[in-house]
């Protein structure tokens, strides 16, 4: 298979997980993250363990236009993409106006912008397939608002919307665009957010980034609109659409309270 799938925020967590899920199917790999060394590691060992082209580039998409850069190093290179992979974000907690604006900007520019501006200079390379895919990562936050994640959480929102838009804008194309929400997956994110106050709760109800991976890619390629993994995360999901919006908003800012 000459095919290949670009991955972002693939040198941990389920970045990490899905380029191994995509190297079992014998999928050519471009991965996009901020370490080098840890891109180079990946791409010793999926290669010679799967016998698959992987190609890195070493890139922090919350910087203004590295996501254009990240397109145009796949358009030099010719690389013949049919799956995107946008998995890269972050999340920062605490009041919103008590919190940095300009890491919350730069969550901003990871979450929402680079997403979008790659998503929408690689749609003319993933259009050239005879199938190409689009998987967006989201989050259980998106289906409510989030005291204390604010921001975090209206983020997760835009790429589940967004998603889901351009997938019926897509659907007489080739692409089909899937959106993944997981809960609370071990991959290090709590602890990026400052989220320590959850540390209890997480462990209890943590996915493996492996699983959770497996069944976004699954999703996708079954060209599913979207999947949220986890029994208890579905349920959640749903309860937001029947529970009136200031309950949901009273649980969510009762487990992540700042104390």
């Amino acid at each position: 298979m000459d095919q290949y799938a670009l991955i972002t925020g693939a040198s941990k967590g389920i970045g990490r997980s899905i380029a191994i899920s995509m190297a079992k199917r014998k999928y050519n790999l471009l991965l996009v993250a901020r370490s080098a060394p840890e891109l180079s590691a990946l791409k010793s060992e999926l290669s010679t363990q799967y016998g698959i082209s992987v190609e890195v580039y070493a890139m922090d998409l919350s910087v203004q236009g590295a996501a254009k850069r990240v397109a145009e190093w796949c358009k030099d290179n010719a690389f013949p993409v049919s799956v995107l992979v946008n998995n890269a974000g972050f999340g920062v907690w605490g009041k919103f106006d008590s919190l940095s604006i300009d890491e919350q900007l730069n969550m901003l520019q990871l979450n929402v912008t680079a997403l979008t501006e790659l998503t929408y200079h690689l749609l003319p390379l993933l259009k050239r397939n005879q199938q190409g895919y689009v998987l967006n990562v989201s989050s259980t936050a998106a289906y409510q608002a989030v005291p204390t994640l604010a921001m975090y959480a209206a983020t997760k929102s835009y790429v589940l919307s967004f998603s889901r838009a351009i997938r019926y804008e897509l659907k007489d194309t080739s692409v089909s665009v899937t959106c993944i929400s997981p809960g609370p997956v071990g991959t290090g994110f709590a602890e990026r957010a400052g989220l320590s106050v959850i540390n209890d709760i997480a462990e209890k109800f943590n996915m493996d980034a492996n699983v959770v991976a497996e069944i976004g890619v699954k999703a996708m390629f079954n060209k599913k609109a979207e999947v949220i993994p986890g029994f208890t995360n579905i349920i959640s999901a749903y309860a937001n659409r029947i529970l009136p919006k200031s309950l949901i908003e009273k649980i969510t800012a009762g487990i992540y309270k700042i104390k």
